[in-house]
């Protein structure tokens, strides 16, 4: 089994002990700024025109965003055409499971070799659905350090798992969390986002839960922008990011490709601000070209499969920092 070459926990007893000391004081710390003003991030929130709300206004809560800062931030309801589509394999859809049908070179083929875990050499990860099943956490848990696991999609389906898959990574010494697979066409995204956290993708600031996850790509049932033009889609978005964010106080990494973005968002830059970037690419080192505005990823998805259930992933930091999105979102 591939290893990571860097000084790292490497089984799930160390993990914990070490969370345990480094947690208290990233709780400490954070309890000590939780009281300083937000003057400063909210002029910044507003320079970044993202839609969140200056003022303290009713409905005006608070999240922490990409880059450590504390800001206002309110739901956001702007309208998007909705066109439920029928759904028929929502098992099926996971991260990254429409890349390859849309993106030719994301395709293993003789001519294209997958990315080494040599060229990975950030902290070892996966992303699980209920296409995984049952995991056996005890076995996985020593040579990994963080697992997202698909929750919901749209308003209608849960992960029939993900108690299994959750509580037992946790269970193992593993720092997790929760994503929400979207279909834009079928209801809105604060409707979603609600759906999500209501089922499971809601975030503790405990130092080993990570907040949950945006997981937005190609439809898997029609068109692959799901009709929505742009700014619509833009909207979408930003109703969901928004609706977590004030409820959660994290705003959620969103994960995608470069492609998709940019031909289903017209490479909007505004969420760079606010939200980590989750890469998807299996062909280029170092995640590829990335979405405008993000300078850098927070993960990246660098293949669908290896010696690990589910698809191969990276955190692009310390096992600190990792613990620092996990207590301070």
């Amino acid at each position: 089994m591939e290893r990571f070459g860097r000084s790292r926990p490497t089984h799930a007893a160390t993990r914990r002990t070490n969370a345990a000391l480094i947690t208290t004081v990233l709780l400490g710390a954070l309890l000590t700024v939780a009281g300083t003003g937000a003057g400063a991030a909210s002029a910044a929130a507003l320079a970044a025109g993202g839609g969140t709300a200056a003022g303290s206004g009713a409905g005006t809560s608070w999240a922490t965003t990409v880059t450590g800062q504390r800001v206002p931030v309110s739901p956001t309801h702007y309208p998007t055409p909705v066109n439920p589509e029928k759904i028929t394999h929502p098992v099926a859809d996971f991260m990254g499971s429409t890349i390859p049908s849309h993106e030719p070179v994301a395709q293993r083929s003789a001519g294209v070799a997958p990315v080494s875990a040599a060229a990975t050499p950030q902290l070892p990860g996966i992303d699980v659905s209920a296409y995984q099943g049952n995991v056996n956490w005890a076995s996985v848990a020593p040579y990994i350090d963080f697992v997202y696991i698909k929750a919901t999609e749209g308003t209608y389906y849960t992960n029939a798992y993900f108690a299994q898959q959750y509580n037992g990574s946790y269970n193992n010494g593993v720092i997790r969390g929760a994503y929400h697979f979207a279909i834009p066409s079928n209801s809105s995204g604060s409707a979603q986002a609600d759906y999500f956290i209501g089922h499971g993708g809601g975030w503790s600031a405990d130092g080993r839960t990570l907040p949950g996850a945006l997981d937005i790509e190609y439809n898997p049932y029609g068109a692959e922008c799901f009709g929505l033009s742009h700014s619509a889609m833009v909207s979408w978005i930003w109703n969901f990011v928004n609706e977590y964010a004030a409820r959660e106080h994290a705003y959620p990494p969103i994960y995608s490709t470069t492609d998709w973005w940019t031909t289903c968002t017209g490479n909007y830059s505004g969420f760079a601000a606010y939200d980590p970037l989750w890469i998807a690419n299996f062909s280029a080192s170092g995640g590829g070209p990335l979405p405008a505005g993000w300078g850098y990823y927070t993960f990246w998805q660098y293949a669908s499969s290896g010696s690990l259930p589910g698809d191969q992933d990276v955190f692009n930091g310390a096992y600190t920092r990792l613990q620092a999105l996990a207590t301070n979102g």
